[in-house]
């Protein structure tokens, strides 16, 4: 049996080995900058979900990361708009981060084009479609990688196979998709194609359009995010039904119900912001580190929907393409 002194020599050695580790770890995390990632979208959205594991591996153990996202892809009405970006100015407020890193276009919008422009507080963005003319960028405080998707090769490939001129692009009524297809359709007016755009704000329309593409050579399809009630096993079945022109598209997740992808890369996004909010961090001024562009970009084919429209493409296209299986409904889920 113990006695008094053994026992009270005991709760003391607990009570140092409690307490080490875990004032240890907060003294670690102190020493740490603060990095607050501002997401425009949501957390299972594909595309954030690859620039925030990028971020995240390349700013490991450089600061403590603390996230937003402002699910402005589901939540797109003004009114929750404005909510989600007083939400952000008020955690930047009581935070204090020593620096900010925002991805795609309605963070930099709504946050940093009108409350931040040569502020003390640095930003890093990633994600923004084509030109971020429209805010401005860069800063004095202010630097970023623009998304530029692989739109050139895309519609050299879609005329090289199909000869045709006349093309439509189906995608979502959101910001992204309208800055998407006016980029497209300045490309194609370059490459003498005539090319449509079908804004589609339900699945219903989304459909209705898909049916509607056979009167024209090809198609380029745009994201999906953003259309109401988009249920993605129906639109890989309705593409199967109804597919009789060649499909493209940009982005990886609706490979599904397209022919030939041309995607982007999220990862590379996440990666440059982390290295370029590692240089802040280390006392570069943002207005030192110049804007990029993206460079990366995979080449994918749907065989399924090749052989059901009956075409044929050359096998060094063939062999240089990731395949798509067939059990990948699910990349266009999100």
């Amino acid at each position: 049996m113990l006695n008094r002194t053994g026992l009270f020599a005991i709760w003391m050695v607990c009570t140092i080995t409690i307490n080490a580790v875990p004032s240890d770890q907060v003294l670690a995390e102190e020493q740490l900058p603060k990095c607050l990632y501002v997401s425009s979208y949501h957390q299972g959205y594909v595309w954030s979900d690859g620039i925030e594991a990028g971020l995240r591996q390349g700013l490991r153990g450089h600061c403590e990361i603390r996230q937003f996202d402002m699910d402005t892809k589901r939540r797109k009405d003004a009114g929750n708009i404005q909510s989600a970006a007083a939400n952000v100015l008020d955690l930047i407020d009581k935070w204090k981060p020593d620096v900010v890193i925002t991805s795609d276009d309605n963070a930099a919008k709504f946050v940093v084009a009108p409350y931040y422009r040569d502020s003390e507080l640095p930003f890093v963005f990633c994600g923004i479609n084509w030109t971020v003319e429209e805010y401005g960028f860069p800063y004095e405080n202010v630097t970023g990688i623009v998304e530029i998707a692989p739109i050139t090769p895309m519609l050299q490939q879609a005329f090289e196979i199909t000869e045709g001129r006349n093309a439509l692009y189906i995608g979502a009524e959101t910001l992204s998709e309208q800055k998407n297809f006016q980029r497209i359709f300045e490309e194609a007016q370059d490459l003498n194609i005539a090319i449509e755009y079908r804004p589609t704000a339900t699945f219903q329309d989304w459909i209705d359009a898909y049916q509607s593409a056979n009167a024209y050579d090809f198609v380029v399809l745009g994201n999906h995010s953003g259309i109401e009630n988009w249920d993605a096993t129906e639109a890989a079945s309705q593409a199967l039904q109804l597919a009789e022109k060649l499909t493209v598209t940009n982005h990886e997740r609706m490979m599904p119900v397209a022919t030939l992808g041309y995607t982007k890369m999220p990862w590379e996004h996440g990666e440059w912001a982390a290295a370029a909010a590692r240089q802040v961090l280390s006392g570069t001024r943002p207005n030192e580190i110049p804007l990029a562009t993206s460079k990366l970009w995979d080449l994918w084919v749907n065989e399924q929907m090749l052989d059901i429209i009956g075409l044929r493409i050359s096998q060094k296209l063939l062999r240089k393409a990731k395949k798509l299986p067939i059990e990948t409904a699910e990349l266009i889920n999100n």
